[in-house]
């Protein structure tokens, strides 16, 4: 009777060879393509101005007419008050981490971190510079701490405490926003990140410090808006 090859065998087919670098076959390329629609869908979905819909939707009002003119978390915040503000912010925050989560996780690709982190560059600059709002949006701390969330989560626990103790100290949003920002540039020297990891991060940071360029302004001229607690009033 005919034997059935095994794998392996010399009756049989070899085992396939694992894809190197620079490798050009069917499931590279897959894999490639996989990537390159996980990049587009990461910045289209930073580009869905959610703090719009809340705003039109519930209390008829457009977040970009009022107060600072974005549709960021704070100006929600300030705008349509604090349950508003909440779920704009959580919002921001899952647009930042569920993509590079997915992409650092599960995405099979030959570079996951490099992917996690164009993936994340994508969806800052989505929400950032969106395309339903012509090229403008939110400041993106709220959507690139989520990508922090998914690459190096102690680090973005401790961003988010310096966030807090610099607010809670000077009840400026800017300030303390700018400063984690900083200290995440710290930690991801002083803990030796990989590389990818650390462009992002630096490059993140520059983009938040353009973004407030107009609160730095303000703070320049003594003149930037601050949060009011319960205990100040």
């Amino acid at each position: 009777p005919a034997l059935t090859p095994r794998v392996g065998d010399h009756t049989g087919a070899r085992p396939p060879v694992p894809l190197l670098v620079g490798d050009r076959t069917p499931t590279r390329a897959l894999h490639l393509s996989h990537g390159r629609r996980h990049l587009t869908g990461s910045s289209r979905l930073g580009c869905v101005p959610g703090p719009l819909d809340v705003g039109k939707g519930n209390c008829h009002i457009d977040v970009r007419q009022v107060r600072f003119g974005n549709v960021g978390a704070t100006n929600v915040f300030r705008v349509l008050g604090k349950k508003a503000g909440v779920a704009v912010f959580a919002c921001d925050l899952l647009k930042g981490f569920i993509p590079v989560y997915l992409a650092a996780h599960y995405l099979e690709t030959g570079n996951a971190a490099l992917v996690a982190v164009l993936t994340a560059g994508a969806a800052i600059a989505g929400h950032t510079f969106s395309v339903f709002l012509k090229f403008r949006g939110g400041k993106g701390v709220a959507t690139g701490g989520g990508a922090v969330l998914a690459l190096m989560p102690p680090l973005f626990l401790i961003a988010f405490m310096v966030f807090w103790a610099v607010l809670l100290a000077g009840r400026f949003v800017s300030v303390a926003s700018l400063t984690a920002a900083v200290s995440l540039c710290a930690g991801v020297v002083i803990t030796d990140q990989p590389v990818p990891y650390m462009v992002f991060t630096f490059a993140g940071t520059a983009v938040i410090f353009y973004a407030h360029r107009a609160n730095i302004g303000r703070l320049a001229r003594r003149n930037e808006n601050r949060v009011t607690f319960p205990w100040n009033h």
